[in-house]
């Protein structure tokens, strides 16, 4: 990556380099006493114009032996030969300054109180300049590693921001020249600063000048660092970067570390969370902690994606006993680690029933979020037999059990793919929320609440699009008309929370997912933020819609009726329900053809089932949704 080569250095400074890099070497105290005596002699013909009178010629002579011990006699007490000057920073420069200070006020001693050799000029000239040549030899070093860096072939980055994060992760690039980072321009919002220099490195403009500059300077990378960055200066960042068809990183915010810098393993690829920006969730922490505070809390799923982010939320809410179920001992026992000593550990599957009985008999759990499913669309379009045994019949002991033992607060956690269901997944999770609000003791506050797509969760298209670009590509779509709804995990879980607190009992609630993103572009977006070119570095291939997949998910069908709530980004459903006996009837036949593993009987049930006319009920009243008298959600 060097730029220069060490033949274009000139032979002086790579003897000095040569010398300077040997640590206590008396060879750098010869160099520092040569130095010293060119400097002084030059201090006095210069004093002289170039004609020195001979008698100060003589006292010269008897000055300089002294001279010369002094210094290097200085310099050693300052400890200036004991250090690895390709490393040197500020505090080798004040040793050396405050030895130059004790080598002046010794020689300036000497001459006032003992004898006077030469004139009181030559002596402070003189070793001034001797300072400054002993300085540029230490850090002749880092000076020429500076021009090797600036002209040579590394990543060149342009980075995004001028103030602290900025000047920490410049000043990172410059003292590691070997990483291979090589800053060569700053842009920034802030008009005031344009035109000025950050470590060097000169402020070209504001965002929109990225492209133009990436062109300039033959960018290969954005590094976007700032503080308190938001939704909307990451989405103009990475527009940016997508029309300058560079790369775009970012360095985390240094208001949320501990350390005093950026550093560069700090640096992060950009997340697609962190352009799908929305605004922050407000919830009402005080409330979720008054009904989650004390109480004994199950979550079931808990190793899953969402049952792990429920138990650390809820956690954090202080609950008397925080159970945590799964069938799968590696996801529990890495839940429960992050969570130390305020949880149960309960490895069960939700399948057997008995096993279920027994855990609400023992532990009396008085709130309920019910996480434990299977999810996968494609692989339960192959394998429905076994989706029903967990996602129907599982749900089924779950909410059987919760209301023998009369759990006051339970929450099913639904899919947006429950809405006309066309899959196997989506029909057994409409069933679920039937047999949640079918199995409601009176007064008993349960609810199910919908959503989309989870980022980050496992399985899902985000982490699959990630390791498809790692490798090279093809990054697969199934279908480039088709579009889905994203939220951050850790939202969805706070209005989850939050919607718990607004049940009174047989709501179906909805969370605001925002706008539909479509998969192609997401795509698109992410080769090109990874520093790819679509097409040409790495391909997107269409595959074709797979078994059961919709182009587009709704979040409630048309004949259920939506309402607002007192929360902005929550909904309530009136929901429709199969007539309890159909229900019932129909997870007997699921059960039996399940057990025989009947894939076509279960697959010809199960859509039948949801294919049903369903009536509006208002579970709360348990009257007709028109006849209903109005509440706070209405």
């Amino acid at each position: 990556m060097s730029g220069q080569s060490d033949r274009d250095i000139p032979l002086w400074s790579r003897a000095a380099g040569a010398a300077a890099r040997l640590r206590g070497d008396p060879l750098l105290a010869m160099l520092d006493a040569f130095v010293f005596a060119a400097s002084s002699t030059l201090a006095l013909v210069l004093r002289f114009d170039g004609s020195v009178p001979a008698h100060h010629w003589q006292g010269y002579m008897h000055y300089l032996p002294i001279a010369l011990v002094t210094a290097v006699l200085a310099n050693a007490v300052c400890g200036l030969y004991s250090h690895v000057w390709r490393h040197a920073s500020a505090d080798e420069a004040r040793r050396l300054l405050v030895a130059g200070m004790v080598d002046l006020v010794v020689l300036l001693g000497s001459e006032l109180l003992v004898a006077r050799h030469v004139p009181i000029t030559v002596i402070v000239f003189g070793t001034g300049l001797g300072l400054f040549f002993m300085a540029l030899i230490r850090f002749q070093y880092r000076l020429f590693s500076f021009r090797r860096t600036e002209g040579g072939d590394g990543l060149r980055v342009i980075v995004i921001g001028a103030r602290d994060a900025a000047a920490s992760l410049l000043g990172e690039m410059k003292r590691s020249p070997r990483a291979g980072w090589r800053p060569v321009a700053v842009v920034d919002p802030d008009p005031r600063i344009h035109g000025r220099f950050v470590m060097g490195v000169r402020v070209e403009g504001g965002i929109d000048v990225l492209r133009d500059v990436a062109r300039r300077t033959g960018a290969h990378l954005a590094i976007l660092a700032m503080s308190s960055v938001t939704h909307e200066l990451v989405k103009e960042a990475a527009r940016a970067a997508e029309e300058a068809e560079i790369g775009l990183k970012i360095a985390p915010d240094m208001g949320t570390r501990i350390s005093a810098g950026v550093s560069l393993s700090d640096i992060r690829d950009i997340r697609i969370e962190d352009l799908i920006g929305r605004t922050q969730v407000v919830t009402d922490l005080d409330a979720v902690r008054a009904m989650l505070s004390g109480r004994r809390v199950l979550v079931t799923g808990a190793g899953g994606s969402i049952g792990s982010e429920i138990a650390r939320q809820v956690a954090s809410c202080e609950p008397s006993e925080l159970l945590l179920l799964d069938h799968d001992e590696s996801h529990l026992h890495d839940v429960a680690s992050t969570l130390g000593s305020r949880c149960v550990q309960l490895l069960a599957d939700i399948r057997h029933a008995d096993r279920i009985d027994q855990i609400f008999e023992r532990h009396q759990p008085e709130v309920v979020f019910h996480a434990a499913a299977h999810k996968h669309v494609p692989l339960l379009e192959d394998h429905p037999c076994e989706a029903v045994l967990t996602n129907v019949l599982g749900t089924q002991h779950v909410v059987a059990a919760a209301a023998r033992t009369g759990v006051e607060r339970l929450v099913f956690i639904s899919t947006d793919k429950a809405v006309e269901p066309s899959n196997v997944m989506g029909a057994t999770k409409r069933i679920g929320e039937q047999l949640t609000l079918a199995n409601r003791p009176p007064g008993a506050s349960w609810s199910a609440v919908r959503f989309g797509n989870v980022l980050g969760s496992r399985g899902s298209v985000i982490p699959t699009f990630v390791r498809q670009i790692q490798a090279g590509g093809p990054v697969t779509v199934t279908d480039p008309r088709m579009t889905r709804y994203f939220m951050s995990i850790e939202e969805a879980v706070q209005l989850v929370l939050q919607a718990s607190v607004l049940a009174e009992g047989g709501e179906v609630f909805v969370l605001n997912m925002g706008e539909q993103v479509r998969i192609i572009e997401l795509a698109e977006r992410m080769i090109r933020l990874s520093g790819h070119r679509v097409g040409t570095d790495i391909e997107i291939v269409v595959t074709g819609a797979r078994p059961g997949e919709k182009l587009v998910e709704e979040l409630s069908a048309p004949e259920e009726l939506v309402h607002d709530t007192v929360h902005p980004a929550i909904s309530r459903i009136d929901p429709t329900n199969l007539p309890a006996d159909v229900l019932e009837a129909a997870v007997l036949e699921l059960d039996r053809l399940s057990a025989g593993l009947d894939v076509a009987g279960v697959r010809g049930t199960l859509f039948s089932l949801v294919d049903q006319p369903f009536d509006r009920v208002d579970q709360r009243s348990n009257r007709p949704a028109s006849d209903a008298a109005p509440t706070l959600f209405d």
